[in-house]
């Protein structure tokens, strides 16, 4: 009877001692596109020779980590879209030289919020059509939050 309560003496000075990390961070980051300067918005007309800037506020609880962008054609209209409102897209297409631009950017140490201006160029002989915009973020911790926007490019 004696080595059975110091078993579970010693089980519930375990348990107790395994208390729950207060400090855990367990909270999406955001992605903010709804601010006058946002750009681009969904349903928004790229042009070819031209370059634009990405300006979009990132923010978490905790601390950013990093964000990326992808822009590729969505030519077969296939669907990452996060938004309601649905844009026109234009006929079914096959790709001959289709814009792509995937890259991975930093965010400062330390911080809770970042607002984005990034200038992306886009070539003068790329295909047009439609396109996809995908942004996503990353906090400290690893959780990600992504927004899927539809553009065109003319």
């Amino acid at each position: 009877m004696k080595k059975l309560l110091s078993i579970l003496t010693i089980l519930g000075i375990l348990f107790i001692s395994c208390s729950k990390d207060e400090d855990i961070d367990d909270v999406y980051p955001e992605i903010n596109i709804d601010f006058e300067e946002a750009y681009p918005q969904n349903c928004d007309t790229l042009h070819r020779g031209q370059s634009f800037s990405m300006v979009v506020k990132l923010s978490d609880n905790k601390e950013l980590g990093s964000y990326s962008i992808d822009l590729h054609h969505n030519f077969d209209h296939h669907n990452h879209s996060t938004e309601i409102d649905q844009c026109v897209m234009g006929e079914d297409q096959t790709a001959v030289n289709p814009f792509l631009f995937i890259q991975s950017f930093p965010i400062g140490s330390g911080l809770t919020e970042y607002t984005t201006n990034l200038v992306i160029d886009i070539p003068a002989d790329v295909d047009t059509g439609d396109y996809h915009f995908m942004i996503r973020v990353t906090d400290k911790e690893g959780w990600q939050t992504m927004k899927g926007l539809s553009l065109q490019i003319h």
